[in-house]
């Protein structure tokens, strides 16, 4: 079948949804760690903490891809179901959170609302296969790094947008420990993560499969309970890994586990190279909680910002040069951050929420890096590996792919709670160095692979 070229606003809104999910990791990434801390979990705790992340990416993504690619419904479509299914579930997720009464509640709800996101997650790489041409791939994928930059921007600055506003005081505390402003901030999480989904799935309609795809699914349908079936072909499609997805295994492995590292640390390596303290009780932990937002919040401002700026460089450079570049820039980025001042003025913007102005420290460096880097990675892989896998099983080859950024999560979440945590001096700041010499190892993998065209 004979793709049909979208138009610019045709392509946002049918990734429009992706803001929401987007929004609701983003809030993880930046406040989950002081949600443990405030719960009491020590610092040793944290690795083990994030296991649901990983877990539930590992085993819901490639179940999703295999049985989303074995779907269709004329009313619903393939996909848009578990966009919504996923993005209210976590909703629910989302609202709970804050009123977590222990670090097992915290945890538990996690791990549903990471299970929840990654049934909305998978499908939509897949989206981007079905409904383009692939002329329009790397728009496709650099419009859903603009929406990962875009919604965890805004998931980042959240609480502090609510603190300087005067709305709540940086004090305000809930019973258990927890501040107001993480409370809110989960709330409006809750409700971007269903209606942009809504706005994708109201806007945006679904190719049919072909006579010959749907007799494919019936008979696939016929063969045996849904589970078996798509447990064979997860198998199948492992089995039958095309070369270049197999060249892609180190190019996610490091940088996956450079960003696990970071987004577990950094609040504590900025606390211990700011204020010298992991004292979680102190008022310089809760300013590098905060600053941890607005770090993360600018690499993300970043990374929406130079999204499209990229898609004429990948095509000049090719997707693996690109990648090694930017991985190679946020490498350098974490490696200097321990050696970055916050008392040291950069230069001062217009603060657009308010009067007055936004003064950017010399520890915002980092994160300009590291927005570059975070923007290839949501995009110039799955560029890679989009031309290279079968246009029917793009959802369960999506899944598996997946794989490759859990797995490195795993492996980190063992490795840093029972050796390298213990390797780097109990340092917080050393795992930062980790990273960003990961990031680096990354790259260099990048330019060693080859796309190879699938002819399915």
């Amino acid at each position: 079948m004979e793709k049909k070229q979208l138009s610019f606003w045709q392509i946002l809104t049918m990734n429009f949804g992706f803001f929401g999910v987007q929004f609701s990791f983003g809030l993880q990434q930046s406040n989950m760690s002081a949600i443990y801390k405030y719960l009491g979990a020590e610092e040793s705790e944290l690795p083990l903490l994030w296991l649901a992340g990983p877990i539930t990416g590992l085993v819901v993504q490639p179940i999703i891809g295999a049985i989303s690619d074995g779907t269709w419904s004329p009313k619903f479509g393939r996909r848009k179901p578990f966009f919504l299914i996923g993005a209210i579930i976590a909703s629910l997720a989302l609202i709970a959170m804050p009123y977590s009464s222990s670090i097992w509640m915290a945890a538990s709800l996690l791990w549903i609302l990471d299970a929840a996101n990654n049934i909305a997650l998978e499908p939509y790489r897949a989206f981007i296969s079905d409904k383009l041409p692939e002329k329009q791939y790397s728009l496709g994928f650099l419009m859903q790094s603009f929406f990962t930059g875009f919604g965890t921007t805004l998931a980042n600055f959240t609480p502090a947008i609510l603190v300087s506003f005067g709305i709540l005081a940086l004090s305000d505390k809930m019973d258990n420990g927890i501040p107001v402003s993480t409370y809110w901030a989960f709330g409006i999480g809750a409700v971007a993560s269903t209606l942009t989904i809504l706005v994708s799935v109201l806007t945006t309609s679904e190719y049919p499969p072909t006579a010959e795809e749907l007799e494919k699914i019936e008979a696939e349908k016929a063969a045996g309970p849904l589970l078996k079936r798509t447990f064979d072909n997860i198998v199948t499609a492992i089995k039958e890994m095309p070369p270049t997805m197999r060249q892609l295994i180190p190019v996610m492995f490091f940088p996956w586990y450079a960003m696990f590292c970071y987004w577990q640390y950094l609040t504590s390596a900025l606390s211990l190279s700011l204020y010298d303290t992991l004292d979680q009780s102190t008022s310089y932990f809760n300013q590098a909680q905060l600053l941890t937002g607005n770090l993360n919040g600018t690499y993300n401002i970043i990374c929406f910002a130079i999204a499209f700026g990229m898609i004429p460089v990948a095509r000049k450079l090719g997707a693996q040069r690109l990648h090694f570049v930017s991985l190679l820039v946020g490498g350098i980025g974490l490696m200097v951050m321990p050696y970055l001042s916050d008392s040291i003025l950069l230069f001062s913007i217009p603060n657009p929420f308010g009067s007055g102005s936004i003064d950017v420290s010399q520890i915002y460096l980092f994160s300009f890096g590291l927005g570059i880097t975070w923007a290839s990675m949501m995009a110039m892989p799955y560029q890679m590996l989009a031309s290279s896998i079968p246009s029917d099983k793009t959802g369960v080859y999506m899944g598996i792919f997946n794989m490759f950024i859990v797995i490195p999560m795993i492996i980190q979440i063992f490795s840093m709670q029972y050796f390298v945590y213990d390797f780097l001096g109990q340092n917080p700041i050393n795992v930062i160095r980790l990273a960003g010499i990961f990031l680096m190892i990354g790259g260099v993998f990048s330019l060693f692979v080859r796309v190879k065209k699938q002819t399915t």
